[in-house]
């Protein structure tokens, strides 16, 4: 597999009133800023390759959202999209003095399309991995996130899981998330292994995941059957920072076809399609997913920054 990959940036907590995310960081140098945010049952080391690749020109932030990573569970009890969009904001508020560059994978995605819509002071530009827009369109991965979020269905499910050794489970959600599971270093094999243990071992690391697909679902509900203003992809038409969306051909949750409904609905985007990625290109293939988000945080930036 070739050399090791680069260990996990180093994290702290940051204290957002009545909330505590923890937040890892690549060092502070470039004066634009990156925000990164995971998707469901993931984490801040979800972005380590990619925050590596694009350290020279930004400094980055991936954030463990309330109940993920090493995040506490938030006080309130509150996963839904606007919840976790008004802590990342909290926290972009608490660290930069200027407008970040903003990325999400899948609900990481739904959570930056809502915070980009809203807080538009907040974002210069955004770049969208897979986002978990709502669709329709009938997929295995999705069904099964919504079967999750049944009342007691979800948590019964869950307990179950945790009987199985962690390497199984990580296999079944690493091969949904890749297109080729021959591309995943074996040390970030062991640390994912070793991260959901400790996860297991959490009181409230079940309801996390499931209040967070219940958070997602919620969103897809609004947007079919109550069609408010606050839909997701209304919100995507409102947004004034330039996009990027990011698609893998092989992503197995999120259907690669919205791409076209995201290129006809964000005001100022621009859609790469890889055509041997997946649901997590960020990881899949960083230096690829690092090379066009380069070109847009270059375009973007007030001063000119190498490429």
């Amino acid at each position: 597999m070739g050399q090791s990959p680069i260990p996990c940036w180093p994290g702290r907590m940051v204290e957002l009133g009545e909330r505590r995310v923890h937040v890892r960081s690549t060092p502070s140098g470039p004066a634009e800023t990156a925000v990164y945010v995971h998707g469901l049952a993931g984490s801040a080391t979800n972005w380590t390759d990619l925050m590596g690749e694009l350290s020279d020109v930004v400094t980055g932030h991936a954030i463990d959202l309330p109940g993920a990573g090493y995040s506490p569970e938030p006080p309130d009890g509150d996963y839904s999209i606007a919840a976790h969009a008004r802590t990342v904001a909290e926290f972009i508020e608490r660290t930069a003095d200027r407008p970040v560059h903003l990325f999400g994978n899948s609900l990481g995605g739904a959570v930056s399309v809502r915070l980009a819509a809203t807080r538009p002071d907040l974002v210069r530009s955004l770049t969208l991995v897979s986002p978990a827009l709502p669709d329709l369109t009938p997929r295995y991965g999705p069904a099964r996130v919504a079967l999750s979020t049944v009342p007691v269905l979800g948590e019964w499910a869950f307990d179950r899981l945790r009987l199985l050794p962690a390497e199984r489970r990580l296999n079944a959600t690493l091969g949904m998330c890749y297109a080729d599971l021959g591309r995943i270093h074996p040390e970030r094999l062991r640390e994912a292994a070793e991260e959901l243990r400790r996860r297991d071992a959490l009181p409230y690391a079940g309801a996390a995941v499931i209040n967070s697909a219940r958070g997602l679902v919620a969103e897809y509900l609004r947007e079919y059957f109550r069609r408010g203003a606050d839909g997701l992809w209304r919100q995507a038409a409102m947004v004034k920072a330039p996009t990027l969306v990011i698609h893998g051909r092989h992503d197995r949750l999120v259907n690669p076809r919205t791409a076209a409904r995201a290129g006809r609905t964000f005001p100022d985007v621009r859609l790469v399609l890889l055509p041997d990625a997946g649901h997590v290109a960020q990881m899949e293939v960083p230096e690829r997913v690092a090379r066009e988000a380069r070109r847009l945080i270059c375009e973007t930036a007030p001063v000119s920054i190498g490429e």
